[in-house]
């Protein structure tokens, strides 16, 4: 019970990390440094207006661990009690800025026993189902990923700028004196570049995915893609067709209820609902896919979950239910700070 309760407490620091002032500007980068140092995993710069918090587990992509999102929480909470802080600035040492929670730590604190068998959380329900058209389902069913050019012509980023110029834009906003977004805006605007998605942009293909993934159940989704599939010139629905295939059944139909009741939410109500999911999966109540599926792809790597339920036909509407109903007097549900401040989006 121990063990469950500190994930709990991890999945709670890693929502409330999602919400930002209406008078703070967040900015993500990558950081090149070659700094490895576990003992200090969330380092600290900062300068007259501004904080930079760098995330530094480049061995592991940045992986959030349960003590670094009780960092960052101390931190971003401190941060925003200071009135003489205005821009506030995440990067990543290494090669990557963030490749989100540390799975592989969580499976293991859990005791050993889509791709995962989980489903997207930290905020995704909100902005994918914002995407345009059914693009968001796509993303959430297949676990495909944007680039960054797509991602601004998504409308997920905005503005685009080459690596090179990182640091210009760092030492530009480090020294800007006042928080106001048109100056933020401004001045990122200043490195930024024109972009446009190339012609093998997943964009090109947003008519055939708003045909396939605008149904109302996966199995639907599957039949539209097999249609597809059968007239098409090449194997694009094919790949999509057994990705979907190769996941949990029951995360499908978990994810795919999410995206779209996220479409009518606020971001405090999506994050509110995807902690209860996240609960649901953790205490294997219906399913044990969320372990399984870590074992299969991440411990074990023999890349063969066993499923359960087995199929989209054995899902049952109690089963999805299960992951939506309200949590009950022993775990209280995830209430955010939002009559203090709303996310700024």
């Amino acid at each position: 019970m121990q063990r469950v309760k500190a994930v709990l407490k991890a999945r709670h620091s890693f929502q409330r990390l999602g919400i930002l002032s209406h008078q703070r500007c967040l900015s993500a980068q990558p950081n090149y440094a070659l700094y490895d140092d576990f003992e200090d995993q969330v380092l600290v710069e900062g300068r007259a207006k501004s904080r930079a918090a760098i995330l530094n587990r480049p061995s592991a992509l940045n992986a959030l661990t349960a003590s670094m999102a009780a960092r960052l929480k101390r931190l971003y909470e401190s941060w925003e009690e200071n009135p003489d802080i205005g821009f506030v600035l995440m990067k990543g040492n290494g090669r990557a800025f963030c490749s989100g929670v540390d799975t592989v730590a969580l499976h293991r604190l859990l005791n050993e026993e889509t791709q995962l068998g989980f489903h997207p959380d930290a905020g995704a329900s909100f902005y994918l189902s914002r995407l345009p058209g059914y693009l968001g389902e796509y993303l959430a069913l297949t676990g495909d990923k944007l680039n960054g050019v797509e991602m601004i012509a998504c409308g997920l980023a905005t503005h685009y700028c080459l690596n090179a110029r990182l640091a210009w834009i760092e030492e530009r906003l480090g020294n800007l004196m006042n928080d106001d977004p048109a100056v933020i805006d401004s001045s990122l605007a200043q490195y930024g570049d024109l972009v446009y998605p190339d012609r093998s942009s997943i964009l090109r293909r947003i008519d055939t995915i708003d045909k396939c993934f605008s149904h109302d159940t996966v199995e639907e989704i599957i039949d539209s893609l097999e249609n597809e599939a059968a007239g098409a010139y090449d194997d694009w629905c094919k790949t999509v067709l057994r990705k979907m295939k190769e996941a949990s059944p029951l995360s499908l139909k978990v994810t795919l209820r999410s995206i779209r009741e996220g479409r009518f939410q606020s971001l405090d109500q999506c994050l509110a609902r995807e902690y209860r999911i996240s609960l649901a999966w953790i205490s294997k109540s219906v399913s044990n896919d969320f372990t399984e599926g870590v074992r299969a792809r991440l411990v074990d790597k023999d890349f063969a979950p066993k499923w359960y339920p087995a199929s989209l036909e054995e899902v049952s509407k109690d089963m999805v239910e299960y992951y939506f109903t309200p949590l009950g007097e022993l775990e209280p549900e995830l209430v955010l700070p939002t009559s203090l401040r709303e996310p700024y989006i």
